[in-house]
């Protein structure tokens, strides 16, 4: 029995039986399985632009199954278009608006289960999440990556153009080759053609077994696409037949398959928080940030994808995919773990073919020993902090210098075109966390200016802001706690030494521990600018980012704590 199929007679039946006869719905169809298809369709971003096109596809196949698609459309933020107003601040919490448009449009209507066309870095995430709180029969499609251009001979991406800020600014690069290179940088519709955070979370969620196998990474509007649009239609019906539900495949299982993934591919830094989130929508008590540090210890880097290395992600997509990664990582993974397709991880990944044995290695030859992620813990982040191994030369693995602070990041950008950054200094961007920004504010623009000013390698940058999956270089992010809960990174002083070990994986304030924790005990939180609207009420409900950063009340976030620690020694 359907739960979308209400008794006839009932006020619910009639209402709804007189809406769909107005639409021209076929009473042949009112009884059969009703599907939400999540569309972040929007002209605002190439990577929204092309969703309509996969939403017909999906919504026909749907149809051909057996099923009734419903379109449901939701807020559709771009880190590259959103990012505009009040410092970026929008970008995190719209995460979590998208999963609670979720549940009231699918929730609301009581649908039987749900495609979500899966884009842009917030989207990923915030479908894994609602698939997790609304525990229907779930599966997501991720829609495609873009491809770069050509200018002045050489191929550019969206990559080149945001690390050249900086070059413009410390006057290495004119405002007329820049104008260029950002004309010609994106060709096709799609996501951040690099190993961002997009890119990162489409391999992932297929990583966690909540796409189909192969579906991740993909070249947008690609023929391929469409033809997973046409499965990914036919299967969710049937996964509604088998009433095959998210938290069957969202298993610890399935995160410890998630994470040794993330380390073996050097994934954005933002997936650690997403895949937090996604743990605790689906009410697992998992310590995330613990097993990361646990599975990094036996999982080495086999992918280097920009920023990480030379290979782009079409390179990825032609060496098989994340079936061929996860097949290099067979040894290492929880293969009896349940996925979308009602078959195992083993099942899905025995006959995975490795097409190029340089762009995925093996697990005996990898790019490097150490993983692609690791989570720094020390004085200054006692509940941990994370740094993008694979985006740092292995030289790099110790600095020490003193913390130069700025409040914001454009402060930042502009000390950097005035030659007032120097080589050895530690900038630290804080207060711009999820609770501090509200909404974690931009610190991912001056990583890339420093990147385009040449000095990655002899500046560090610490911070608990906004950071995108395409930066790289000696940058510790996600500090926690944040400044605003009265975290350490709160109480730095300019001029205080700070040590970045990437051996020890210590980040440490040099100060006396008495001096410390006067300095802590006499902080006081700062009253948040920000009092109407959205962001005002983000602020309220947002709980700690070691949980994810998910929307909730201060119990269940004190609770959440208590269980993740209880769990961390398991």
């Amino acid at each position: 029995m359907l739960r979308s199929n209400f008794e006839p007679g009932t006020t619910r039946w009639a209402v709804r039986r007189a809406q769909w006869k107005s639409m021209g719905i076929p009473e042949a169809d009112f009884t059969k399985p009703k599907i939400a298809v999540i569309n972040s369709s929007s002209t605002l971003s190439s990577c929204f632009i092309h969703l309509d096109e996969v939403s017909r596809r999906v919504q026909q196949a749907i149809r051909d199954a057996g099923g009734l698609p419903f379109e449901v459309r939701t807020v559709a933020s771009s880190d590259f278009v959103t990012s505009a107003g009040k410092k970026a601040r929008y970008l995190m919490p719209t995460r979590d608006l998208i999963v609670n448009e979720i549940e009231v449009m699918v929730e609301g209507a009581l649908l039987d289960g749900m495609i979500c066309l899966s884009s842009c870095d917030k989207t990923t995430p915030a479908h894994l999440m609602a698939a997790g709180r609304l525990n229907i029969p779930t599966l997501l499609l991720t829609c495609g990556y873009q491809t770069g251009g050509s200018c002045n001979g050489r191929e550019v991406d969206i990559d080149d153009v945001y690390e050249s800020i900086g070059a413009v600014q410390s006057g290495k690069m004119s405002l007329d080759e820049l104008t260029r290179m950002a004309d010609a940088a994106i060709q096709t519709p799609g996501v951040c053609a690099g190993l961002g955070t997009a890119n990162t979370m489409h391999i992932l969620a297929e990583a966690l077994g909540m796409t189909l196998p192969g579906n991740s990474p993909v070249l947008a509007g690609s023929r391929k696409l469409y033809e997973y649009a046409q499965a990914a239609g036919e299967r969710i019906v049937a996964m509604v037949n088998e009433d095959l539900r998210p938290r069957q495949i969202l298993t610890r299982e399935a995160f410890e398959n998630v994470i040794a993934v993330d380390l073996a591919l050097g994934g954005s830094v933002n997936s650690v928080r997403h895949l937090a989130a996604v743990a605790t929508e689906a009410e697992l008590d998992l310590p995330v940030i613990e097993m990361f540090e646990q599975l990094a210890r036996d999982i080495p880097l086999l992918v280097t994808v920009r920023p990480n290395g030379p290979y782009r992600t079409e390179d990825l997509e032609a060496a098989g995919g994340t079936p061929a990664l996860m097949k290099r990582l067979e040894s290492r993974l929880k293969l009896g773990a349940m996925t979308a397709t009602g078959r195992t991880v083993g099942e899905n990944i025995r006959a995975a073919d490795v097409g190029n044995a340089e762009v995925i290695r093996p697990l005996e030859t990898p790019h490097s020993e150490r993983p692609g992620i690791a989570i720094l813990r020390g004085n200054l982040s006692p509940d941990g902090s994370i740094v993008k191994l694979s985006a740092i030369a292995p030289e790099l693995n110790r600095f020490e210098g003193p913390a130069v602070i700025f409040g914001t990041e454009d402060e930042a950008i502009a000390a950097l075109g005035n030659g007032n950054i120097k080589a050895g200094d530690i900038i630290v961007l804080r207060g711009m966390g999820p609770k501090g920004g509200p909404g974690t504010v931009f610190a991912a623009s001056f990583v890339a200016a420093l990147n385009g000013a040449g000095m990655a390698r002899e500046v560090a940058v610490i911070t608990d802001g906004e950071l995108s999956g395409l930066n790289r270089g000696i940058v510790v992010g996600q500090v926690m706690p944040e400044a605003a809960e009265g975290g350490p990174l709160a109480v730095v002083m300019q001029g205080d030494r700070i040590s970045i070990d990437l051996v020890e994986l210590r980040l440490d304030i040099h100060v006396a521990l008495e001096e410390l924790q006067r300095r802590l005990a006499e902080w006081r939180p700062e009253e948040n600018a920000i009092q109407t609207g959205w962001l005002s009420l983000y602020a309220e409900l947002v709980q700690p980012i070691s949980g994810g950063a998910v929307l909730g009340n201060r119990k269940r976030a004190a609770q959440g704590k208590r269980e993740a620690e209880a769990g961390a020694g398991v």
